[in-house]
């Protein structure tokens, strides 16, 4: 990419807001307009400087703005990149992590909670299991390269795993390793609209768009195995089905 300045324009001194705002407003005009394209890299903080005669620290607060918004990401030892919406296969049964890292993106989560309990009403009846059950639940941010992706909240019976802390950064794999992958999975789809503390988990504002998913996992022998509720970002994630007439 080159020239940046030259397809934003020059930075009206009388502009309103502060400089960062205002070069915040240009960069993210031009990513809507298409100027810059999503997994584009942008050039580095001293080059944006010198092509917007403005200082280091004022590019810095104008990427971290946009960074926020979810319209850049930062990937570590690479750059700033325009943020590119995540295209989700149906027919494809995977986990978040090898989504992402499909994608190149890098994987962390922050854990909300990662537990052992007795199954309630609702788990006996998703999972087949007997009132008193063991279950483990899994409640957590899914984060692609720092950017908050999803909401997750998982449980699986007892017998699945050796423990709660057998869980890394990806169900699947744990699960893979305890020879309790699943082999099929029902899903169901719908659009939600965030609350309060959902919106603050995610970085966005409540009341912005996102996809609920509700999947059941399940064993070759047909066992239950997984009952997992997501909620992903309606503005980084897209869905795709590949249909036949037959």
């Amino acid at each position: 990419m080159n020239d940046l300045a030259a397809h934003i324009g020059p930075l009206d001194a009388a502009g309103r807001g502060s400089l960062h705002q205002r070069l915040a407003r240009g960069m993210r005009d031009a990513i809507e307009r298409g100027i810059v394209r999503p997994e584009e890299a942008l050039p580095a903080e001293r080059d944006l400087a010198t092509e917007f005669s403005v200082s280091r620290i004022t590019v810095r607060k104008a990427l971290d703005a946009l960074v926020a918004d979810g319209l850049l990401v930062r990937r570590q030892g690479a750059g700033t990149f325009v943020a590119g919406r995540v295209e989700k296969q149906f027919a494809k049964l995977s986990s978040f992590t090898e989504d992402m890292a499909a994608r190149g993106r890098s994987v962390t989560s922050q854990w909300l909670m990662q537990l052992e309990g007795a199954v309630t009403p609702d788990e006996s009846l998703m999972l087949g299991l007997s009132p008193g059950a063991p279950v483990y639940r899994f409640r957590r941010i899914r984060f692609a390269d720092e950017l908050p992706m999803a909401i997750e909240h998982s449980a699986v019976p007892g017998f699945a795993l050796p423990g709660a802390d057998a869980v890394g950064e990806s169900l699947y794999q744990a699960l893979e390793e305890a020879g309790h992958r699943p082999t099929r999975a029902l899903q169901r789809l719908r659009a939600v609209l965030f609350d309060t503390e959902q919106a603050a988990l995610l970085g966005v504002e409540p009341g912005a768009p996102g996809l609920f998913i509700e999947r059941r996992g399940f064993l070759e022998d047909g066992r239950a195995i997984e009952a997992t509720k997501s909620w992903y970002r309606g503005d980084a994630y897209d869905f795709v089905a590949e249909l036949s007439a037959r």
